[in-house]
């Protein structure tokens, strides 16, 4: 008997070289609980609408459920003559209920039953990611927080010192560029979370099913409004691809600071062992491999968002066969990405910082000038005017070379009169720490209020 995707129309079997070249269970498979879920709640409708009867409907739902064990026990062969898992499944239930299992596709297409299962999948994947991987890691920086309140690093601009911050301040921003992360999942969910199943092929159904119905047993939050665009919408898929590539760059850039700490030139930070390899040759290496493998695998992420984007740029509406081509860009990038966070938020808990190290450099770089400079400005020198004259200070200072608190006061007054000792109290980067005043900043008081919210805020997500 032909498959349930082949109708009288065909005149002869397909052939075996398109049979390989067209099936997509090979990677679909992964979809067999959420094309289940959505057959049983199509068919709790159909017998709702008296479409099927109860009985039918209770034998189909035994058997999907029979089946999804089997597939969950590998105990069910897969076939690339039945081409996806979709047809798998309705085969499956066909060899066992005859013709009841036939009427399991009244009112749908598989246009609509892909659509809706992969919106199921997608579904899960952003709640995954943004209830147990994301605030993970968040959590790892947090906890950090208060080992390190007392060490000062330099922050950087243009991959120069710049100023000096709390390293609390530092894991604190990582948190800020995460949650930004778990936002847009959250936004893109809310289009993720529509319900498609019963726009069928492309113009609807002539059936009186209920797609409100569906809706509401899968925990859609709304159903699709034009049967046209149903099935060939993958908007959802697209926007889920550029999240997960924002959280990858974030990862990346994170992986690249700490690639660079680890190093003798930096030494900055000592990284655990346990996430860290050797070399085949030289004994005495200890290799960053995690942290460059995920800055590595953001290109697969961001290489899975641009073959999205290239899918799709130029099909005509509706449904076309090349949009089976989205769930191995998407799968990958959730796999890559859910990857590299399983792994980061152990890293982050586990590395140290090599406060010897930090503490022996701090003074270099002039991290104090902007500090003396805002001082200036509180004395009543114009910014402009403050800017040059520290600016001239720090090559005295380099010119001796000493740290800027290490100019004698005759210096300070010969650049503004009146300055004097009181200058000294803002030099020197423990002090110029204890000078920051604003909302946002490195402030000690501001510091320990960020990281209390924080852990407020992760104890309620």
């Amino acid at each position: 008997m032909a498959t349930p995707s082949r109708s009288g129309v065909f005149g002869a079997a397909t052939d075996q070289r398109v049979e390989q070249f067209t099936e997509s269970v090979s990677f679909d498979h992964r979809l067999y609980t959420h094309d289940i879920a959505g057959s049983i709640a199509h068919s709790q409708m159909l017998a709702a609408q008296n479409l099927i009867s109860q009985d039918e409907q209770q034998q189909i739902e035994a058997a999907l459920l029979e089946i999804r064990d089997e597939i969950a026990e590998n105990r069910f062969e897969l076939r690339i003559e039945l081409e996806d898992i979709h047809m798998h499944i309705e085969q499956a239930l066909i060899d066992r209920l005859g013709d009841i299992g036939r009427k399991l596709h009244t009112g749908r297409s598989r246009n609509d039953q892909v659509s809706t299962d992969f919106r199921l999948w997608v579904r899960d994947a952003i709640d995954e990611i943004d209830r147990r991987l994301i605030p993970a890691l968040q959590d790892a920086f947090v906890s950090r927080c208060d080992q390190d309140m007392d060490v000062i690093l330099p922050a950087y601009t243009h991959l120069q010192r710049a100023q000096p911050v709390l390293a609390p301040h530092y894991w604190l921003a990582y948190c800020e560029k995460l949650q930004r992360d778990r936002d847009r999942l959250r936004d893109c969910r809310h289009r993720v979370n529509v319900c498609t199943l019963g726009t069928a092929a492309v113009a609807g159904t002539t059936l009186s099913i209920d797609r409100q119905d569906v809706a509401a047993r899968l925990e859609f939050e709304a159903i699709s409004a034009n049967s046209i665009d149903s099935s060939s919408d993958r908007d959802f898929v697209l926007e889920t691809a550029f999240c997960l590539t924002m959280i990858a760059e974030h990862l990346s850039s994170w992986a690249e600071e700490w690639i660079l700490w680890s190093t003798v030139e930096f030494g900055f930070i000592k990284l655990p062992h346990d996430f860290c390899t050797g070399s085949s040759i030289m004994p005495q290496k200890i290799n960053p491999d995690v942290l460059e493998l995920i800055r590595g695998k953001t290109s697969r992420v961001i290489g899975n968002l641009q073959t999205l984007l290239v899918l799709v740029k130029g099909l005509p509406l509706a449904y076309n066969r090349d949009l089976q081509e989205d769930k191995p860009a998407l799968f990958d990038a959730v796999d890559t990405v859910s990857a590299c966070l399983k792994l980061a938020a152990p890293l982050v808990a586990g590395a140290e910082l090599q406060r010897d190290t930090i503490a022996a450099r701090l003074e270099d770089g002039y991290l104090d000038a902007t500090t003396l400079m805002e001082y200036l400005i509180q004395c009543g020198v114009p910014h402009r005017n403050a800017h040059h004259l520290v600016g001239d200070l720090v090559r005295q200072a380099k010119d001796r070379p000493v740290p800027l608190s290490g100019l004698p006061s005759e210096v300070f007054d010969a650049a503004h009169a009146g300055l004097g000792d009181d200058v000294y109290k803002v030099l020197g980067v423990e002090k110029a720490v204890r000078a920051f005043r604003s909302h946002g900043s490195t402030a000690p008081k501001e510091v320990a209020k960020q990281v209390t919210l924080w852990r407020e805020r992760l104890s309620i997500t």
